[in-house]
């Protein structure tokens, strides 16, 4: 994936007070600076219109480089104390959507221990070793060779749904880490797919099938319950979609 600059990505603001700023983060974007050349959710914000470019963002919790959807900073110290606590005592409700390899035959959990493996750069699922981790999924759509899940992340390790699915035999359908494949081709589940002689096939989709789809928690300030919901973006859809034909 071409990392995105200030100008070509896009980020839509789901929230914003005094306290914390909401986004729906596109693929490619990273949750807070670092490494290489992509550009960050919170760079982004501070060269909007909507916040000053020395307006602190405090990390709450973040979703890999590939993911989309809902992404939360405080503004201030204390909200991000409080929001951070939240996530600890795992009163934060967080749901995904993931596309799958395979048909997933029906609902149910994932009760794994994840731990991180520094020298491969990826979290393993193993019994009796690691921190005790848990995701419940229900199966939402059965596309060709694929299932679409929506996933509820009970505890919030590091790679926690990818680890898990990978672990009973369904990896993100894109996820060349945990098992998955390169990108979504067409032609690898169209018979009689007949190529364009003009140019390369272009993939469906070519990054991460995980998408943050709502967040539940308490506002840090007030204690009102806030739900912040991101749909489906344009690719992924597109990908479920003309997979669902083929069925």
């Amino acid at each position: 994936m071409t990392a995105p600059t200030a100008r070509s990505a896009k980020l839509k603001i789901l929230h914003l007070d005094p306290d914390l700023v909401a986004v729906d983060k596109p693929p490619g974007v990273l949750s807070a600076p670092g490494r290489g050349d992509y550009i960050s959710a919170a760079e982004l914000l501070r060269a909007g219109p909507e916040l000053d470019k020395n307006d602190p963002l405090r990390i709450v919790h973040r979703l890999d480089r590939e993911a989309s959807g809902v992404l939360v900073f405080a503004r201030t110290r204390p909200a991000q104390q409080h929001l951070v606590q939240q996530f600890a005592q795992r009163r934060v409700e967080k749901v995904y959507y993931a596309l799958v390899t395979g048909y997933v035959a029906g609902d149910g959990e994932i009760d794994l221990p994840l731990r991180f493996d520094r020298r491969l750069n990826r979290v393993h699922a193993a019994k009796g070793r690691g921190k005790p981790s848990l995701t419940r999924y229900r199966v939402i759509q059965r596309v060709a060779g694929n299932t679409l899940l929506e996933c509820q992340l009970i505890t919030g390790r590091m790679h926690q749904i990818r680890a898990h699915l990978a672990a009973i035999g369904h990896p993100l359908t894109v996820d060349p880490l945990y098992g998955g494949g390169q990108a979504v081709l067409l032609s690898y589940y169209k018979p009689g797919y007949k190529p364009s002689g003009r140019r390369p096939e272009r993939p469906l989709i070519a990054r991460l099938t995980l998408h943050a789809a709502r967040l539940g928690f308490e506002h840090p300030v007030s204690g009102a319950e806030l739900i912040l919901e991101s749909p489906l973006p344009k690719d992924f859809r597109a990908a479920v979609s003309q997979l669902s034909r083929l069925v």
